[in-house]
Protein backbone atom coordinates (compact mmCIF):
# COMPACT_ATOMS: atom_id res chain seq x y z
CA UNK A 1 0.00 0.00 0.00
CA UNK A 2 1.22 3.79 -0.94
CA UNK A 3 -0.22 6.59 1.35
CA UNK A 4 -0.44 9.20 -0.57
CA UNK A 5 -0.21 13.17 1.26
CA UNK A 6 -1.22 16.67 0.45
CA UNK A 7 -0.99 19.52 2.35
CA UNK A 8 -2.89 22.38 1.13
CA UNK A 9 -2.73 25.79 1.66
CA UNK A 10 -6.00 28.04 -0.21
CA UNK A 11 -5.58 31.51 -2.19
CA UNK A 12 -6.89 33.68 0.36
CA UNK A 13 -9.79 33.76 -2.45
CA UNK A 14 -10.96 30.87 -2.07
CA UNK A 15 -14.47 30.38 -1.38
CA UNK A 16 -16.42 27.44 0.90
CA UNK A 17 -18.15 26.63 -2.22
CA UNK A 18 -15.10 26.16 -4.02
CA UNK A 19 -13.81 23.80 -0.97
CA UNK A 20 -16.37 21.86 -0.76
CA UNK A 21 -16.28 21.29 -4.74
CA UNK A 22 -12.81 20.07 -4.38
CA UNK A 23 -13.40 18.06 -1.12
CA UNK A 24 -16.37 16.06 -2.70
CA UNK A 25 -14.18 15.47 -6.01
CA UNK A 26 -11.78 14.03 -4.41
CA UNK A 27 -13.98 11.67 -2.04
CA UNK A 28 -14.98 10.30 -5.20
CA UNK A 29 -12.15 9.23 -6.36
CA UNK A 30 -12.20 5.22 -5.22
CA UNK A 31 -15.27 5.08 -6.95
CA UNK A 32 -13.51 6.35 -10.04
CA UNK A 33 -10.01 4.75 -10.33
CA UNK A 34 -8.77 1.45 -9.71
CA UNK A 35 -6.75 0.81 -7.06
CA UNK A 36 -7.42 3.95 -4.80
CA UNK A 37 -8.84 2.55 -1.92
CA UNK A 38 -9.62 5.11 0.16
CA UNK A 39 -9.52 8.55 0.32
CA UNK A 40 -9.54 11.44 3.56
CA UNK A 41 -10.10 15.04 3.44
CA UNK A 42 -9.95 17.23 6.92
CA UNK A 43 -8.87 20.53 8.19
CA UNK A 44 -6.21 21.13 10.59
CA UNK A 45 -7.26 21.66 13.75
CA UNK A 46 -3.87 20.94 15.93
CA UNK A 47 -3.78 23.38 19.04
CA UNK A 48 0.14 23.54 18.32
CA UNK A 49 0.29 26.27 15.42
CA UNK A 50 2.64 24.27 13.47
CA UNK A 51 1.24 23.93 10.29
CA UNK A 52 2.65 27.12 8.14
CA UNK A 53 -0.24 27.91 7.00
CA UNK A 54 -1.48 24.70 5.71
CA UNK A 55 -4.99 24.55 6.32
CA UNK A 56 -6.30 21.44 4.35
CA UNK A 57 -5.22 17.59 3.73
CA UNK A 58 -5.83 14.54 2.05
CA UNK A 59 -4.47 10.74 2.61
CA UNK A 60 -5.17 8.74 -0.01
CA UNK A 61 -4.36 5.01 -0.35
CA UNK A 62 -3.45 3.11 -3.03
CA UNK A 63 -3.25 -0.32 -3.36
CA UNK A 64 0.38 -0.37 -4.69
CA UNK A 65 2.67 1.35 -7.40
CA UNK A 66 0.70 -0.23 -10.73
CA UNK A 67 -2.34 1.81 -8.48
CA UNK A 68 -0.54 5.30 -8.65
CA UNK A 69 1.44 4.81 -11.49
CA UNK A 70 -2.50 4.27 -13.08
CA UNK A 71 -3.69 7.31 -11.27
CA UNK A 72 -0.91 9.79 -12.15
CA UNK A 73 -2.09 10.65 -15.64
CA UNK A 74 -5.58 9.07 -15.47
CA UNK A 75 -8.63 10.96 -16.95
CA UNK A 76 -10.43 11.21 -13.39
CA UNK A 77 -7.15 13.27 -11.69
CA UNK A 78 -6.74 15.27 -14.25
CA UNK A 79 -10.34 17.02 -14.07
CA UNK A 80 -9.64 16.99 -10.34
CA UNK A 81 -6.57 19.08 -11.06
CA UNK A 82 -8.98 21.76 -13.39
CA UNK A 83 -10.82 22.69 -9.79
CA UNK A 84 -8.47 22.02 -7.65
CA UNK A 85 -5.31 23.62 -8.93
CA UNK A 86 -6.87 27.31 -8.87
CA UNK A 87 -7.77 27.05 -5.62
CA UNK A 88 -4.01 26.55 -4.21
CA UNK A 89 -1.58 29.05 -2.97
CA UNK A 90 0.98 26.26 -2.06
CA UNK A 91 0.96 22.40 -1.73
CA UNK A 92 3.23 19.74 -0.48
CA UNK A 93 2.87 16.26 -1.80
CA UNK A 94 4.25 13.62 0.26
CA UNK A 95 4.28 9.69 -0.68
CA UNK A 96 5.16 6.50 1.57
CA UNK A 97 5.00 3.09 1.06
CA UNK A 98 3.34 0.59 3.94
Amino acid sequence: MIRHILLIELNPETGPEQVDAVRLAFEQIPGQIEGVTHVEWGVNDSPEGKNQAFTHCVLMTFKNEAARQAYLPHPKHDALKVIFRPIIKNLIVFDYSL
